[in-house]
């Protein structure tokens, strides 16, 4: 898996079988993360939603990028001395519309994945399975989220609610009701995660990302921006929906520093604000359209993503979550890393494909029915 936020590969090892009630079991053995080296990562932001690119330049970089998931898979497992069976790639999401729009004369919905999956399975001996979110697009889904079948396999139970927030580049989340069957499952994209503020960062730190949110709990929230931004009709609109940086990219956040500039020149109170926007829209969007589905539950609200591991933005969920029945916690203690879940989901779906069984929750994505996701290539 590499997701929106681009800062590297994370490999999940995992076994997997069917279980007794038609689920399928799965066990995380190891898993391994590998950083973009400087000049791929450079190239895949460049890329991203970009307005102006070439053909030649999308198309080296779809290999390369095949080179660089081949090696991690290679890599994780001779550190671990495994022999995997099946690859499932993601892929880099350099597009994703997952509303129609005019083109050419039709309008449709579309999304793209680079990494060329011929030449990993050509690298590593391994069939390999990729493209998971076009099948989806083409039945009326948003191609997204499509880690809600790990999270109802891992995570349901008979008497709590859970809720699996993600908190990537974009977050999303998964919310299981007590008892729940996979329809009962809701999952969406809330908005921004850890883009904006890593944006941010990086254009006044010069800094990948807000360390453990130290810069953010150094500044002050202002709240006349945070209160503008929370009125972006993205955040109003009921699920299903999905988001990325055509949202929340580069050019979303230019205009969220100018807007923080003219009230204060301190950097600190840019990051702090883009951390408050984080927490907040994603406290409000389950408050909004999910705490009812829990019945009066207790809930489990788990994290995993990069942003489980920022203080200052979980500080800010568990105190806007409070009083809503949550109990905040991180992936890690219920015994899958949270750098592993998103990887250990793409697994899953390959799983599910070579087995030819679908891999969408309809009920997370908005498809007019459950389909069999990805293209195999095979070694």
């Amino acid at each position: 898996m590499s997701g929106t936020s681009a800062d590297g590969i994370d490999v999940a090892l995992v076994r997997i079988r069917d279980g007794e009630d038609g689920f399928s079991k799965l066990r995380l053995l190891a898993h391994e993360a590998f950083p973009y080296p400087a000049g791929l990562r450079r190239a895949v932001l460049a890329a991203m939603n970009a307005s102006a690119t070439s053909t030649a330049e999308l198309a080296r970089l779809n290999w390369r990028l095949g080179l660089a998931y081949a090696k991690a898979v290679r890599v994780a497992q001779e550190r671990h001395q495994l022999k995997a069976a099946l690859v499932g790639c993601h892929g880099q999401t350099l597009y994703h519309q997952a509303t129609t729009q005019l083109y050419a004369g039709e309008r449709f919905a579309c999304t793209w994945q680079a990494g060329e999956a011929s030449l990993i399975a050509a690298e590593l001996g391994i069939p390999v399975v990729s493209n998971f979110r076009p099948a989806d697009l083409a039945v009326g889904g948003q191609g997204a989220p499509l880690v809600p079948l790990l999270d109802y396999v891992l995570f349901r139970h008979a008497t709590r609610g859970r809720v699996l927030q993600n908190i990537g580049g974009i977050a999303n989340f998964t919310a299981i009701p007590p008892g729940a069957n996979p329809q009962d499952t809701l999952a969406f994209d809330s908005g921004p995660g850890n883009m904006l503020i890593d944006a941010l960062t990086l254009k006044l730190y010069s800094k990948t990302m807000d360390r453990n949110g130290r810069i953010a709990a150094s500044g002050a929230v202002i709240a006349p921006v945070l209160k503008a931004a929370l009125k972006h009709p993205f955040f109003r609109k009921a699920p299903p929906k999905s988001a990325g940086r055509e949202e929340f990219g580069r050019e979303y956040a230019a205009k969220f520093l100018a807007d923080c500039r003219k009230i204060s020149k301190r950097p600190a109170d840019a990051v702090a604000t883009a951390t408050a926007l984080t927490s907040t829209s994603i406290a409000e969007a389950y408050i909004r359209f999910s705490a009812k589905k829990m019945g009066g539950a207790k809930v489990d609200y788990i994290v995993s993503g990069g942003g489980a591991r920022n203080r200052t933005l979980m500080r800010q969920l568990a105190e806007r979550l409070q009083g809503h029945g949550c109990r905040i916690a991180t992936i890690d203690s219920f015994g899958m890393p949270a750098q592993a879940k998103e990887a250990a989901a793409f697994a899953l779906l390959a799983w599910q494909t070579w087995h030819q069984r679908p891999g969408n929750l309809p009920s997370a994505t908005g498809a007019t029915r459950p389909v069999i996701l990805g293209q195999v290539s095979y070694a």
